[in-house]
């Protein structure tokens, strides 16, 4: 490469891994191109906000070019990546080719409805802006719609909403629409009361938040609870259809009438991950992620990096790192860093070790589980100590000030203003047992 060239480090997706990467290369003697389809960072932690009407869109999402605007030799490209010409180094666009030296993987994951597909459209996940509006337009219709109708079961049918994964996204879900229901709504209708609604956890091992201290788990279930929640644990969805969902627990199936399913069961990797395993000959594990040497590279190819929930990496003692976010900030960091080294010609780093600060989950109103290894503990301390961790996890400061001025607001009113029904089926048909009464 001549001296006048920088060296090119493409990085593919602006989430947590791939903006990190880009940031700590602010300094470094490289070009930097970040691609990504959405314009925007999305703190997907407070999606299920979005979809409870807690905060809008804007508050937990920070336009790309405006976080990178000051680092000069960065540039932004909104583009659909399709594949990756190896040998000629280049990334594949549906319009484009972009050319690099090193490239950085952060695609992400997606939902997984485990073989079958079909249930994406009666189960939205919540991974995306999209998703978690439509979320929020499903929940809030189905109260409408409850408001209009005139048939009694389907008032519980609409009244019924069915949360699948008891890990923290369904968790935070549950609580969230619990809350929306028994705070909020309750004094917004006239013809149902919405704290008579039914939210349903359903979980396929034996508790919930499966990852955190047994203990820690059974303070959450117990919190869940009280706030009127059903946990149906060691159970399995065996079919969603629109008016019910199917539900095999303690060696029966159970029929659970509901028109509102949120999937919070799973995720797997972005397609990219395998478009990369044939292009490179890596292998690709049954959850789409690419398997990474120690320094988080692509065996046989040390100029790719793969990074998050797309890399299948292993902590010291050999078990797989979780897809959390603060694996692919460290994941970003340390690519950053060995990029570093390898153009001053200095000492690689050691292997990639990621640091576990913990885990937590929100349960509700002054409620969370905190477990940081060493301590754990639950109650509103821990609500508190949540709360001041996504805050800082933040990207931009005007997002901080945003999103704890509407929490305040939420907490001192127990209202959630971003309480809006949009995008399609926006407006509140009658609903169908409704219909069928004015035939």
């Amino acid at each position: 490469m001549a001296d006048n060239v920088a060296h090119r480090v493409v990085i593919i997706g602006g989430g947590f891994g791939g903006l990190h990467a880009a940031r700590a290369l602010r300094r470094a003697r490289v070009q930097v191109t970040l691609i990504d389809r959405r314009n925007f960072h999305l703190f997907q932690p407070l999606l299920y906000q979005v979809a409870t009407g807690g905060l809008s869109p804007a508050n937990i999402a920070a336009p790309l070019r405006s976080v990178l605007h000051r680092q000069r030799n960065t540039s932004v490209v909104l583009g659909e990546v399709t594949g990756f010409d190896v040998a000629t180094k280049q990334v594949l666009l549906t319009d484009d080719r972009i050319p690099y030296d090193t490239l950085v993987v952060a695609a992400g994951a997606t939902s997984n409805y485990f073989g079958h597909p079909e249930w994406e459209q009666l189960a939205p996940g919540l991974k995306n802006i999209e998703e978690a509006t439509d979320i929020r337009r499903r929940v809030l219709l189905a109260f409408e719609r409850a408001e209009r109708s005139k048939d009694p079961d389907e008032k519980r049918r609409l009244l019924t909403f069915v949360v699948v994964g008891g890990g923290p996204t369904g968790v935070e879900m549950a609580g969230a629409i619990r809350e929306l229901a028994r705070d909020t709504l309750r004094h917004d209708f006239r013809s149902i009361d919405s704290t008579s609604s039914r939210t349903i956890l359903v979980e396929g091992h034996d508790r919930i938040l499966p990852p955190f201290n047994p203990k820690l788990s059974r303070k959450a279930a117990a919190a869940l609870q009280r706030m009127g929640i059903e946990l149906i644990t060691s159970a399995h969805v065996k079919e969603i259809q629109a008016d019910h969902v199917l539900v095999e627990h303690d060696g029966k199936v159970e029929r659970v009438e509901t028109h509102t399913v949120v999937w919070a069961a799973g995720v797997k990797a972005s397609p990219l991950g395998k478009a990369l395993g044939e292009a490179t000959g890596a292998p690709v594990d049954k959850g789409g992620r690419i398997t990474v040497g120690p320094d988080l590279s692509v065996p046989g190819h040390p100029e790719i990096f793969v990074i998050g929930d797309l890399a299948s990496a292993k902590d010291k003692d050999g078990k797989p790192l979780p897809g959390l976010a603060p694996v692919a900030m460290q994941g970003g960091d340390y690519v950053a860093k060995v990029i570093r080294r390898r153009l001053d010609g200095s000492t690689p780093p050691d292997p990639f070790r990621y640091r576990d600060k913990g885990t937590m989950a929100t349960i509700g109103r002054s409620h969370a589980v905190v477990d940081l290894g060493w301590i754990r503990f639950n109650g509103w301390l821990a609500w508190m100590a949540w709360l001041f961790v996504h805050i800082t996890y933040l990207i931009q400061f005007q997002n901080r000030i945003l999103v704890l001025l509407q929490w305040a607001w939420n907490y001192l009113t127990r209202n959630r203003s971003a309480r809006l029904i949009t995008g399609e089926d926006a407006k509140c048909e009658m609903a169908p047992a409704a219909k069928r009464s004015n035939q």
